[in-house]
């Protein structure tokens, strides 16, 4: 790779973490003005967004198993979309930490910490490396909390900026240092995971409990379902369903067309072939490498 190619990887790498850092910009702003319920699902919007800009700017192939996850999230969005509970704006943050000191969000949430030191104190250590659960478990539940702490903040600020100060109050803190907290124990599993797993299992799986366990925690503490008819309820869980069904469309149509890609018969991307030439000689490939065919028959998997 040449100097050329490396800034070019440079380039893309900046522009993609700035574009990353929007999108979470996005998503706190998001999470201040409507409810989780709404939010999480639609992230799987991005998935779609990917895989369209892979299809028609990089001219990777769209297979139909990734039509069919591209349109089952589109409907499944419209359906939480149209039945989406309406947000109800906290006066203070003192009153979203009464909703956070309340005893069904306080049996979650102990529940969520004894079950991630359970994960990471006995699991961890015997089955972190056979099995992708342990690591999605933490980095999942951990993340549910800090949505509801991110969410805190989000309120927080604009009720900041709308001259009613929270600035002066306690809880305001300690929701940042909860959120922080989270953050970092999020990225740490989730990095371990995908340090461990492939990328095409981790994101579907990830995608999944992260989606659940964050609604089933913003439900139980902001009440998102009150007043809510089961109808309504019913549409959203099945607008939940058909996303998570085309999110997992969506990476194994990925998956299944990067193992065609590397199951192709003459893989010249691997190994190296080196002749000399020896001029009035009837035979003029003198040798080739032995390790070339040993690396065809092996199939190593590129670092």
């Amino acid at each position: 790779m040449g100097v050329s190619d490396n800034t070019v990887v440079e380039d893309t790498l900046i522009f993609w973490n700035l574009y990353v850092l929007l999108g979470e910009i996005a998503n706190f702003v998001a999470y201040t003005f409507a409810p989780a319920v709404l939010v999480t699902p639609l992230g799987a919007l991005s998935i779609i967004v990917s895989s369209l800009l892979a299809h028609f700017v990089l001219k990777e192939r769209l297979e139909k198993l990734g039509v069919l996850g591209c349109v089952s999230c589109i409907v499944g969005s419209v359906i939480v979309v149209i039945h989406a509970p309406q947000e109800h704006m906290p006066n203070s943050v003192e009153e979203i930490w009464n909703l956070a000191i309340q005893p069904g969000f306080l049996t979650y949430a102990v529940a969520t910490l004894v079950v991630v030191a359970a994960l990471v104190l006995f699991f961890e250590p015997r089955y972190g490396q056979t099995n992708i659960m342990i690591y999605l478990g933490i980095c999942s539940s951990m993340g549910s909390l800090t949505v509801v702490s991110i969410k805190a903040i989000g309120v927080a600020i604009k009720l900041t900026l709308d001259g009613m100060n929270q600035v002066a109050y306690p809880h305001t803190w300690l929701f940042v240092i909860i959120a922080i907290i989270c953050v970092v124990s999020q990225i740490n599993y989730l990095n371990k995971a995908l340090d461990t797993f492939d990328l095409a299992v981790v994101s579907p799986i990830y995608y999944v409990m992260f989606t659940t366990l964050t609604i089933v925690a913003s439900g139980i503490m902001f009440k998102d379902w009150a007043g809510q008819s089961f109808s309504s309820i019913a549409s959203e869980f099945c607008g939940l369903i058909t996303i998570l069904t085309g999110t997992i469309m969506l990476h194994t149509a990925k998956e299944e067309e990067t193992g065609s890609s590397a199951a192709l018969p003459w893989p010249l991307d691997r190994g190296s072939i080196s002749w000399c030439i020896s001029l009035g000689s009837d035979n003029l490939l003198k040798n080739v490498n032995e390790d070339y065919f040993a690396a065809l028959q092996s199939s190593p998997a590129p670092v």
